[in-house]
């Protein structure tokens, strides 16, 4: 395993210690009081508050003020996994759709109340490491208008629950009252209870009568209309004045309202012209529709959002993708999506439930009524073919069937009978639609799992090469052609159609210490990567006894034999012990039979070895295995105890060096035990399981009443604290949290939940033990991109287009004061690259811009499973892995849901007893699992 060098010192503080120790000043003495919002908490940490900050703008270590935002539902494993030598921490709680948030800032245990005293650390100054050079971000200065912008609640009677519907009504109120009673002003409405004009109109409050045809009834027939009582009410003016000292770093706290109505100003167009999906707007139009297969197409659209910079309003715009339902006639989906003819043979229980799931939900209109297109979303599937349907037709129960109703009423004949009818409406009142009487309406954006194949063909669509990308993000601007939009123009909004120009720097990669006993000892990575030749690992683990089982029915068994004996090669080239023959003879056995072989090849092997258990597992798979893979990891993990390393058919067959070696590196730190100082790559982890949408780690520390021991303290900092010093002797001198899985609008929340844990968990060791404590929150999920200045220089970009790992932006485009980064530290292999963004939201370490930036940088070059840096910081990646391992603890029937699998669904069982959720908690992990569980 690749480690940075330094020198050798008995002290165990930071990563990388000859470049940070200078980036921040040295721990301290634990203090009694917490002066300007820095350094420990009182003495008594169990009771610590977050004391009010001098707002003194020459304190420059000041705290940032909260701000309302968005919030993020959570994962529903939460892992954290720890530096085993230094104090870094990662933690993931996942990430998901947005929803309204607001302010928490006591700093008990439990949901903390709001609060304004804390205040984010301001920017230490921007960086000065590294070689300056210029790219390009897809951000567009937006000119900050000068004009009042007024706030009105809206009321609409009867209650109307669609988006759609209400933006309609208030359509045709515009339509009719612009020129009269609304005085010329041209509105911005957000879809719900928010209307936003550039000046006040006439009136404070006034009462509209809107009536709304319904245009799906037909062309020629009698139309449905509608009436409707809109009710509008002043309610406040926003402070562009806030706005602009803001931007401009005089002002601490965010005016979100102001940022909210230039962001709703700006999507007005775009929601009329395209189908808007959360912050996209998606149209078959932007580019030609792909087929994804089973009746799904992709869609391409473009992410839009307006930012505060430091160069002042940025509309960030990125390209997006997604899966759409063709719109397509109902048979011909469903023959799409069974993949057979459906006109001729019955359907199987099997089909119907499949078309159930895939149908339920979706909006299909009718085509029997020549124009009446009357709209219906379907609720279910018949269990009956449509010949044998029949229903009431009037009070003496008068049945008629459904074939002859449509015949009668509509002159229409059901041709294929034999097949189910969709059902529309609700239970209590269900009507029958034949399947071929029906077509999918359009623009109806698909949310359920897409399949291996249909994700496959969705990533060749959104793979675009940073050339081609920027090229398209320019297109999009143009198109959208901001300058004459009528609502960006009544607000005095101007955005400018070139990609921001920023100032960057190309931060070095660290050099690599690998074992004296190779004839490579050090190597310095070029462009991100390097390679195992001629390189030995530093402490290379020992594997003795292992064993290897066969799923796959196209691998022979010599097949498999030599591809094991040529990863024990591998292994012993690059530093490992490697037996080169297993305990038993390679076991073949059926993927079904996973169980069976499993717990059959462990107890062979633990007989023949007289009471000693395997330290390896090998297991080909089938590419294609299904559950098989989590079903695996399940059983080995959390039952057998047993350290597992799985490799595809395809690997098999085609062996390479290069896959060899990388096999060998997750092989060693697997079964590695060594903690030595240097060895700086090594973390220990734990998974919890949590509530559904659940944002803050709850079992970061809890107490809990013993009826022996009294209160006892526990939780995942706690035990990782108490793990750190067993390995180590000594508690961490310094502690650094990297954060992943939060939006910008929980991150008081978490901070104030999660920092007040970590010091609880700290004060539970020893009373006066508080650390000094960095907390770094890490974002993937953001759509800013960079962009070589020029495309055509090699020298600026790598193999891929992309801009050169280590890149790093910290101006312009990042936050007007706070402590903010932009960092690419890999290298792309295809598409655009997404750089991580890092926000400093606590920091008693002092650290410089270039120290905390360095530090991440070097950092990504230690991940240990493969010869690449990666594109996010070790713990942090090591503890998504984790997250994602923990779904396939739970049963096989449970692995269902796309973002966390089992686990997600695990936590939708949860019960409510006397008022609370009641979680389902994940099985319990084999003591020699938990060490090396993010690496396997």
């Amino acid at each position: 395993m690749p480690i940075r060098q330094m020198k050798e010192s008995s002290e165990q503080h930071l990563v990388i210690k000859t470049q940070v120790q200078s980036s921040m000043n040295p721990p301290q003495k634990p203090s009694k009081t917490v002066q300007n919002g820095k350094g420990p908490p009182p003495q008594d940490p169990r009771n610590a508050k977050f004391q009010p900050h001098d707002p003194s703008p020459g304190k420059s270590r000041g705290r940032r003020r909260g701000r309302r935002g968005q919030k993020s539902t959570s994962s529903e494993v939460c892992t954290v996994s720890r530096h085993r030598l230094d104090g870094v921490v990662g933690v993931e709680n996942g990430s998901g759709s947005l929803e309204n948030g607001g302010h928490v800032c006591d700093m008990e245990m439990g949901f903390p109340s709001s609060s304004k005293s804390l205040r984010f650390p301001i920017r230490p100054g921007q960086g000065q490491a590294g070689v300056k050079c210029i790219v390009k971000a897809n951000h567009f200065f937006a000119e900050l208008p000068d004009k009042d912008l007024n706030q009105y609640d809206v009321t609409i009677t009867p209650e109307v629950v669609s988006k759609t519907v209400n933006r309609a009504i208030m359509a045709e109120l515009v339509r009719l009252y612009k020129e009269s009673d609304l005085g010329m002003r041209l509105p911005a409405y957000d879809g719900r209870k928010s209307l936003y004009t550039a000046g006040e109109l006439p009136f404070t409050s006034k009462e509209f009568k809107i009536k709304l045809v319904d245009e799906d009834d037909g062309i020629n027939g009698p139309k449905r209309e509608r009436e409707y009582n809109v009710a509008i009410k002043f309610v406040a003016r926003a402070d562009l004045h806030h706005l602009g000292q803001f931007l401009a770093g005089r002002r601490a706290d965010a005016p979100q309202e102001a940022l909210q109505i230039l962001d709703i100003v700006l999507r007005e167009l775009s929601t009329k012209r395209y189908c808007p999906v959360g912050r996209s707007f998606f149209s078959p139009d932007i580019r030609t529709p792909q087929r994804l297969g089973d009746g799904l197409e992709s869609w391409c659209g473009f992410y839009q959002s307006i930012r505060p910079t430091q160069m002042g309003l940025s509309l960030n715009i990125d390209m997006s993708s997604a899966a759409f339902i063709e719109p397509l006639p109902v048979i011909e989906f469903v023959a799409q999506l069974l993949g057979k003819d459906i006109l001729l043979r019955p359907l199987s229980d099997s089909d119907r439930i499949k078309i159930k799931k895939a149908l339920r939900g979706v909006k299909v209109e009718v085509t029997h009524r020549g124009n009446v297109r009357r709209k219906y979303r379907i609720s279910g599937l018949t269990t009956q073919p449509t010949r044998e349907l029949v229903f009431p037709v009037d009070d003496h129960s008068t049945m008629k069937s459904v074939v002859e109703y449509f015949q009668e009423m509509y002159g229409f004949t059901i041709q294929h009978t034999h097949l189910p009818c969709l059902q529309v409406g609700n239970q209590k009142k269900a009507s029958y639609l034949p399947m071929e009487a029906c077509k999918i309406v359009g623009g109806q954006r698909y949310t359920k799992r897409l399949n291996e194949r249909q994700i496959t063909a969705l990533l060749k669509v959104t793979c675009q090469r940073p050339k081609d990308m920027e090229n398209d993000i320019l297109q999009t601007v143009q198109h959208n052609a901001y300058d004459e939009d009528p609502y960006a123009k009544e607000f005095g909004i101007k955005i400018s159609e070139k990609l921001a120009s920023v100032e960057a720097r190309i931060l070095p990669a660290p050099w690599l210490k690998y074992h004296d006993a190779g004839k490579e000892k050090d190597c310095l990575p070029q462009v991100g990567q390097w390679n195992m030749r001629n390189k030995k690992m530093i402490n290379g683990s020992t594997v003795s006894r292992w064993a290897c089982i066969n799923f796959s029915r196209s691998v022979q068994e010599n097949v498999a034999r030599g591809f094991c004996s040529e990863l024990a090669q591998m292994c012993q080239v690059s530093g490992m012990e490697f037996n080169p023959e297993p305990v038993i003879p390679i076991y073949t056995a059926k993927p079904e039979h996973v169980e069976k072989a499993l717990k059959h090849v462990y107890h062979v092997s633990t007989n023949k070895l007289k009471g000693k258990e395997l330290e390896l597992l090998l297991a080909i798979l089938p590419d294609n295995n299904g559950s098989l893979y989590g079903d695996l990891k399940r059983i080995c993990e959390t039952d057998l105890g047993l350290i597992s390393q799985c490799c595809l058919t395809k690997h098999v067959f085609k062996i390479s060096k290069q896959y060899l070696a990388n096999v060998s590196l997750k092989i060693n730190v697997k079964v590695v035990a060594s903690q030595d100082w240097p060895e700086v790559t090594k973390y220990a982890g734990l998974v919890c399981a949590q509530a559904h949408r659940q944002e803050l780690i709850q079992d970061l520390y809890k107490t809990w009443q013993d009826p022996v021991r009294g209160p006892v303290s526990g939780g995942m900092i706690r035990d990782l604290l108490v793990s750190f010093r067993k390995a180590t002797g000594q508690k961490p001198l310094r502690i650094i949290f990297y954060r992943d899985g939060v939006s910008e609008g929980q991150f008081y929340q978490v901070l104030l939940y999660e920092l007040d844990a970590i010091r609880k968990a700290c004060a539970s060791l020893e009373p006066n033990y508080q650390p000094p404590v960095t907390f770094v929150v890490v974002q993937k999920r953001h759509h800013t991109r960079l962009f070589a200045n020029n495309h055509n220089n090699r020298s600026s970009t790598d193999k891929s287009g992309n801009i050169l790992p280590g890149t790093v932006v910290d101006s312009k485009i990042c936050h007007p004061t706070e402590f903010d980064f932009y960092l690419c530290s890999h290298a792309g292999i295809q598409g655009t690259s997404r750089p991580a963004h890092y926000h400093v939201l606590w920091d008693e370490n002092n650290f410089t811009a270039d120290g905390i930036q360095s530090l991440t940088n070097n950092l990504c070059y230690t991940y240990a499973r493969c010869t690449r840096s990666v594109s996010v910081v070790p713990p942090a990646y090591y503890a998504h892995l984790a997250a994602f391992r923990a779904r396939f603890y739970m049963e096989p029937d449970m692995q269902e849901n796309p973002s966390c699998g089992g686990v997600r669904q695990a936590s939708s069982r949860a019960t409510r007893l006397a008022g609370e959720t009641v979680v389902r908690p994940l099985p319990a992990l084999k003591e020699n699992v938990k060490k090396v569980m993010f690496y396997c």
